[in-house]
């Protein structure tokens, strides 16, 4: 009997035929560039003219999604698809850096019902070159087998949900009121870290969620956010007309801040414009050390 073929998921040809349509995409980009420069102004000319026209039926699509809760929902899982995570960039309706924290925020979201029933919880404490740092608590946070275990889980579902990550990382718990006595305990901050950008900001006391918080580096002003011990740091100019957001209106429930000088809404997570697909507030890498929050603008 012959060997039978092996079987084929629909995962599988799902991502094959994506490829097969983008090396179908650089085959046709490439047969232009052999063209002489008339006839590849001609082609590049036609190519950006059918792109703008899918364009603007994109961003009425975006905009009719985001409209309504269960929309928005769906439109962030219809974006952790290549696919269409590909056609949202290429249009530039997904912004990078946001969109990357979004990504695997829901990543580690999806791990954590599994995480939490083995009596362990995960959460992103900060990205950094591709490298994913999180923090791991209960059964996760210490060397034992279960939680090397977990740990793993967590970096195989993000090297598949959002391949630009090289590898996930754990970071040291703040030390407790207790611990904080004992030196052996304490985080250090190694210079390497200072002199690479980073500028330790307010205490972790000063923080509260839901409550926005301005601080100024120079002439940089950041706003800081926290939500269920999730924080989060940006640039304090809304991506609209640049005015400063702080003074804005949070909404406890949707976790949006209303821009207070022409109200457009803005994710506190992710930094998502709800109001406007091309907008995104710029964000900057956040950690907690030592019981105080660091930034590291860009």
């Amino acid at each position: 009997m012959a060997a039978s073929a092996p079987i084929q998921t629909q995962e599988g040809t799902a991502q094959e035929e994506f490829e097969a349509l983008a090396a179908k995409v650089d085959k046709a980009i490439a047969a232009v560039e052999t063209l002489g420069p008339e006839a590849q102004a001609k082609a590049k000319g036609l190519q950006i003219a059918i792109e703008e026209f899918h364009k603007a039926g994109l961003v009425k699509i975006v905009q009719g999604l985001k409209a309504d809760p269960r929309g928005l929902e769906l439109l962030m899982e219809l974006a952790a698809e290549p696919a269409v995570y590909a056609l949202f960039a290429m249009h530039g309706l997904i912004k990078s850096r946001a969109d990357l924290n979004m990504r695997v925020n829901r990543v580690i979201d999806s791990a954590n019902p599994y995480i939490e029933s083995h009596g362990g919880h995960v959460e992103l404490a900060y990205i950094e070159d591709n490298i994913v740092y999180v923090r791991m608590d209960g059964a996760c946070n210490g060397c034992s087998q279960t939680a090397t275990t977990l740990r793993n889980l967590v970096e195989e579902r993000m090297r598949e949900s959002v391949p630009e990550i090289v590898k996930v990382e754990v970071v040291p718990h703040e030390p407790t009121r207790d611990s904080a006595a004992e030196p052996a305990h304490l985080v250090q901050i190694a210079p390497a870290e200072a002199a690479n950008g980073w500028v330790q900001g307010p205490r972790t006391s000063e923080l509260h969620d839901a409550k926005p918080l301005r601080w100024d580096i120079g002439e940089i002003s950041v706003l800081l956010i926290r939500f269920d011990g999730r924080l989060q740091a940006f640039r304090n100019t809304c991506a609209h007309q640049g005015l400063p957001l702080d003074g804005g209106v949070i909404d406890v429930e949707a976790r949006t801040i209303t821009c207070p000088w022409h109200g457009f809404r803005f994710d506190c997570q992710s930094g998502e414009c709800l109001t406007a697909p091309q907008a995104q507030l710029e964000t900057f890498p956040v950690r907690i050390k030592d019981g105080y929050a660091w930034v590291r603008p860009l």
